[in-house]
């Protein structure tokens, strides 16, 4: 067998592999006698039946398997030793669409195009400049969340009216339109949170609303949040955009939360037994933590940030061309070659990015241990043990087992190894980028990161 590589530029290149009969013979003759062996045909014994007939019934679909076999092996074997990064897999060359003849033909040649990707390193990362946002923890943003905790625990009740801060369950009906209920349209029951609604009128007439009341409402203003919009009527969020009509709501019955008094049943319900003793240091906590949020969302909005810039100062180049027929072609259901045009920036962008952090993880020797994903599933433990009230990390071995038991998911190991791996490069990032900190309140750092998407 001879396997070569023909460049055609930096970011693509064709392997060419050449076989003879003595490369698969063997293995075709192996599998042949093995089904000879176990063969059942009548007026023959097992076992006795001629390979001539084995040979006409299964002999060409033998041959093909074995030689498709060999080829994926060898394929990756020569990928590997020749050390090719390659973007995807390869692909049979769309301009050699010779026919073959597995009948006769003994010899073969097969040729696959094969996407590079490019070489470039990480250096401009230490000259980046830029932004690191401080957000301050307002006494006004522990207010609102101690008001949300409290109704969290609170009790719920059922008033006759609906009060400004209450929520009004009941049953959205989509309308003609002439304004009656539309035959078999739309019709879900959900609540609306009075003081969600965008729409000001509307939020303003379902202050006072009873049971019965009916109102005519666009799902569209009942949230800022294009998933609260469709859940309010029982929808897809991708299919809103076609949703036109109003919606008739009648009301079934008015919910108001009663929030829990800021006593110590609530503290031990929220921290543990005993963790915080008075309203003083449940406000402490409550600063500490909503701290805590706001620094790893300045973290998110910084990841962003590099991520944009080193995208723009790099400006990858990638087999495009290669990639969107290996799209098309690799997707799991048909998709089309104007859908994978649509989504190609998008696709492209991730790619580069992948690439970017993968050598930024390289070059700079970034390792996660086995051990260390250990502990750090260790931690997380005793904070989700923690927050249910239970104690935590007592018995270190049994935790440890734990541990390793949620390390056996795949799908969750690859998240925490993931998880580690963006910590450890925001350590990279706050030591080595330029970073200029600026203080800002939570309110104009929503603004921020608004505006930058």
């Amino acid at each position: 067998m001879n396997i070569t590589k023909q460049k055609v530029d930096d970011l693509n290149a064709i392997i060419k592999v050449q076989m003879d009969q003595a490369d698969y013979q063997e293995n075709v003759d192996k599998v042949l006698k093995d089904h000879r062996k176990n063969a059942n045909i009548p007026g023959f014994r097992k076992g006795h039946v001629p390979m001539g007939m084995i040979k006409k019934q299964v002999g060409v679909s033998v041959m093909v398997d074995e030689i498709n076999k060999i080829l994926s092996e060898s394929l990756h074997k020569f990928i590997t030793e020749e050390d090719l990064n390659l973007l995807g897999n390869p692909l049979p060359k769309l301009d050699e669409q010779h026919t073959i003849d597995w009948t006769n033909q003994k010899d073969f040649e097969f040729s696959y195009e094969i996407g590079i990707a490019p070489e470039f390193n990480v250096d401009v990362v230490s000259k980046l400049k830029l932004d690191y946002y401080k957000i301050k923890v307002a006494d006004k943003d522990v207010d609102k969340y101690i008001s949300d905790v409290a109704k969290r625990y609170g009790k719920m009740s059922n008033p006759e009216a609906a009060e400004a801060d209450d929520m009004v369950f009941g049953k959205f009906e989509e309308l003609d339109g002439t304004g009656n209920v539309k035959e078999g349209g739309i019709s879900h029951s959900s609540v609306i949170i009075i003081e969600a609604v965008t729409d000001k009128k509307v939020q303003k007439s379902l202050v006072g609303a009873k049971a019965n009341d009916t109102y005519e409402i666009d799902p569209k203003v009942v949230s800022a949040n294009p998933q609260d919009q469709a859940a309010a009527i029982g929808v897809d969020a991708s299919k809103l955009d076609g949703i036109i009509s109003k919606f008739k709501f009648t009301v079934e019955k008015i919910n108001k939360i009663i929030p829990a008094e800021l006593n110590q049943e609530l503290f031990d319900k929220v921290y543990g037994p005993g963790t915080v003793k008075d309203e003083k240091e449940f406000r402490a906590k409550v600063s500490d933590e909503l701290g805590k949020g706001l620094s790893a969302d300045a973290d998110r909005k910084l990841k962003v940030d590099i991520q944009d810039k080193l995208i723009e100062k790099l400006k990858l180049k990638l087999p495009d061309t290669f990639l969107k027929r290996w799209i098309k072609e690799s997707n799991e259901k048909p998709i089309t070659v104007e859908q994978v045009e649509e989504e190609y920036e998008n696709y492209s962008k991730g790619l580069q990015w992948q690439l970017i952090e993968n050598k930024l993880i390289q070059s700079n020797e970034i390792k996660v241990t086995p051990e260390e994903v250990v502990e750090h599933t260790k931690g997380l433990l005793v904070q989700q043990m923690a927050g249910m009230g239970l104690p935590g990390g007592t018995n270190d071995e049994e935790l440890t087992e734990t541990a390793n038991r949620v390390l056996q998911n795949e799908e969750e190991a690859r998240n925490l190894y993931m998880m580690m791996y963006d910590a450890k490069l925001m350590d990279h990032y706050k030591s080595t980028l330029k970073l200029k900190e600026k203080e800002v309140t939570y309110e104009d750092f929503v603004k921020l990161a608004y505006d930058k998407k």
